[in-house]
C-alpha cells in the first residue's frame, strides 16, 4: 500500500488544487496525509469533492495557519482513532492485516518542539499494531540531513530519543534528500529533510 504525505502550504489556490489532483492521478496513493491546508473543514470538504476517488476527514486550520487532512481511497478500510491540530491517527485494515497510520505535523517553534516529542511518545504508547508515522516532522535526525546553517546537537538528540522511545526507524526513500528549501540565495540558503516516514 502506498502513502503520500504533503505539506501543501495552503489549498486555497486553484492551481495548487489542480497540482494535487494531478499528483493523485499520477501516483494513485491509497492514503494521503496533507498538512498546512490552511482551510476550514467546510472549505476542505469543497476541495476534496474534486478528488472523487478519495474520502476522508480534516482538522480545521486556526485562521489561516495549520489545517490537516487524511484521505483514503474508497476501497481502503480506514478507521479514525484520534486527531489534534498536530496529528491524525488511523487504523488501517487490509490484505496485510491491521496496522496504524499517523499523519504528524511537528511544532515549528524550537522552544515548543518538545511538545512534538511528547505527542509522539504518547501515540507510541497507545497501541501495539505495526505503525507508520508520516508527515512534516520539522526536525532532522542527523546533521547530514541539512545543507547550510547549523542545528544544535541537542535538538537532533531530542528527536532521535523520541524515535527510539517509540521503537520507530527511518524509512528509506529515493530522490533528493533536502526536501525543504528556505528559498534564499548563496550562503543564506538552508535546505533540510524535515518531511519523512518512520
Amino acid at each position: 500500500m502506498n502513502l503520500l504525505s504533503l505539506n501543501c502550504r495552503g489549498l486555497g489556490n486553484p492551481s495548487v488544487v489542480s497540482g494535487l489532483r494531478n499528483l493523485l492521478r499520477k501516483e494513485a496513493p491509497a492514503l494521503v496525509f496533507l498538512s498546512e491546508t490552511k482551510l476550514s473543514g467546510e472549505e476542505f470538504r469543497r476541495v476534496r469533492a474534486s478528488f472523487d476517488k478519495y474520502e476522508g476527514i480534516e482538522v480545521d486550520s486556526v485562521g489561516r495557519s495549520g489545517g490537516l487532512a487524511f484521505m483514503s481511497k474508497k476501497h481502503v478500510h480506514c478507521k479514525f482513532r484520534l486527531a489534534s491540530v498536530d496529528h491524525m491517527d488511523f487504523e488501517i485494515t487490509g490484505e496485510e492485516g491491521t496496522w496504524r497510520a499517523t499523519g504528524f505535523y511537528g511544532w515549528s517553534s524550537v522552544t515548543e518542539r518538545h511538545l512534538s516529542w511528547e505527542l509522539l511518545r504518547m501515540l507510541g504508547s497507545q497501541y501495539n499494531d505495526p505503525w507508520v508515522c508520516i508527515g512534516d516532522i520539522i526536525e532532522v535526525l542527523f546533521a547530514t540531513e541539512m545543507k547550510g546553517g547549523v542545528r544544535p546537537q541537542w535538538q537532533m538528540n531530542n528527536f532521535r530519543e523520541a524515535v527510539d522511545d517509540c521503537s520507530l526507524r527511518d524509512v528509506d526513500f529515493e530522490g533528493y534528500i533536502f526536501i525543504y528549501d528556505n528559498g534564499q540565495a548563496d550562503e543564506d540558503n538552508r535546505q533540510s529533510r524535515i518531511d519523512r516516514a518512520l
